[in-house]
C-alpha cells in the first residue's frame, strides 16, 4: 500500500457552486462496489447528450451520513451556471461560505482524510454547519472532490482527492 499522503487543512471562502447529480442511499460496502464511478458517468453521458461539458472534477457531496448504516449522497459535476435537470439527474448548488478542506491521495485514505481534517477542525475550535439527523450526521455542505483518477494514473493509490467540509456561519 502507497504511504500516506494527506495535506495540512486549509480554510477558504467558496462561492456557491451550481452543479448536477444524482442522489442516492448507499452503505459503505455498496459504495465499494462500483456506485461512484457508475454514477460519474451517468451524470456525463447526460451533460454531453446536453452538449454541456463540467467546470471542473466530478464530486460526491455527503448530504447525512451513518457509516454503519447508509450515506445520503450525491455525485455530481459543478457547471458554469445552473440548467434544468431531468430524470434521475437533477440540479443542486454547493452554497458559498467559509470552508475547511484538505487534499489525500489514494482511495483507501478517503477515512483517515476525513478524520484528519475532523480532527484538525476539533482541536482548533472550529465549528461544522451540520446538524443531529435521525438517519445520522447531517451536513450542509460537505463533499469530496475526484481530482484525479483512472483517467490520469491507473493506479488508485496515486488518486488525489480534496475533502471539503462548510463552516458553521457565525
Amino acid at each position: 500500500m502507497p504511504p500516506m499522503k494527506i495535506t495540512t487543512p486549509k480554510l477558504d471562502e467558496r462561492d456557491a457552486q451550481p452543479y448536477v447529480g444524482i442522489r442516492t442511499q448507499v452503505t459503505m460496502d455498496e459504495l465499494g462496489s462500483g456506485v461512484i464511478p457508475q454514477l460519474i458517468d451517468e451524470v456525463l453521458s447526460w451533460l454531453q447528450d446536453q452538449e454541456l461539458a463540467p467546470t471542473g472534477p466530478p464530486f460526491m457531496r455527503l448530504y447525512v451520513i451513518d457509516m454503519a448504516g447508509k450515506l445520503d449522497m450525491e455525485l455530481g459535476w459543478p457547471l458554469a451556471a445552473a440548467i434544468e435537470g431531468e430524470g434521475r439527474v437533477a440540479v443542486g448548488e454547493l452554497p458559498a461560505g467559509r470552508y475547511a478542506s484538505l487534499i489525500y491521495t489514494g482511495v483507501q485514505n478517503g477515512i483517515a482524510g476525513n478524520k484528519a481534517l475532523i480532527d484538525w477542525a476539533e482541536e482548533n475550535g472550529i465549528r461544522w454547519d451540520r446538524w443531529d439527523d435521525p438517519n445520522g450526521d447531517a451536513f450542509r455542505s460537505r463533499y469530496e472532490s475526484f481530482l484525479t483518477g483512472p483517467d490520469d494514473d491507473p493506479d488508485p493509490g496515486n488518486w488525489d482527492t480534496e475533502v471539503a467540509i462548510k463552516l458553521a456561519d457565525d
